[in-house]
């Protein structure tokens, strides 16, 4: 496959997860010029060690499975700052990396299979009632996290969704992201989401 240029960050993106991002270092406001010029992703990658901004010294190390970003709005705030928004796409396996001159990873990808498209059992019931409430009760505030469509009768979707606004460790979310089976991923939210009310 193609290389696909790569943008490390401390947090993990996942399919249709909304990402804003506020650019200022050249190998990124070059690389966000590209995509929108070629109408290309990038891919998001969660870091395992290491610092997003080239100067940080440590050794960077990339966790195996990313996600594809798609820019659906950039701004130029000012001069050398663009504020970007995308959507996050399909994942990917990440294989062979390595860094041009400016700093910027590259890597050849492998696609990982999208969820399956199945309906979140009678079991996730009050789950995805949880999310449909707190859906309705941030537009009040008018917030709006999730980009649309809202996909309450995707498995998947839900379970992505609780994985964004719960305060979980990254190594969590990462774990989350990989797995194949959307009702797997569904079941361990469910679980952390009742371990976490009957703690407070």
């Amino acid at each position: 496959m193609d290389e696909l240029p790569l943008f490390p960050l401390r947090t993990v993106l996942f399919p249709d997860g909304l990402l804003e991002l506020k650019i200022f270092e050249a190998r990124y406001l070059d690389l966000v010029s590209r995509c929108l010029r070629e109408r290309t992703p990038f891919g998001v990658v969660a870091l395992r060690s290491g610092g997003e901004a080239r100067s940080s010294g440590d050794a960077v190390q990339l966790h195996e499975v990313g996600t594809t970003a798609e820019l659906i709005e950039v701004d130029s705030a000012q001069a050398g700052i663009l504020l970007v928004r995308c959507r996050g796409g399909a994942r990917f396996k990440v294989g062979t990396t390595r860094q041009e001159r400016d700093g910027l990873w590259l890597a050849q990808t492998e696609p990982v299979p999208a969820d399956r498209e199945v309906a979140p059992s009678a079991g996730h019931a009050e789950i995805v009632k949880s999310l449909a409430d707190a859906i309705a009760a941030l537009a009040a505030q008018g917030a709006r996290p999730f980009l649309e469509p809202h996909r309450l009768d995707a498995a998947g979707w839900v379970a992505n969704r609780w994985c964004e606004i719960l305060q979980l460790p990254l190594e969590v979310r990462q774990r989350l992201l990989t797995l194949a089976d959307p009702l797997a991923r569904l079941d361990v939210v469910d679980s952390l989401l009742r371990v976490r009310r009957e703690t407070h």
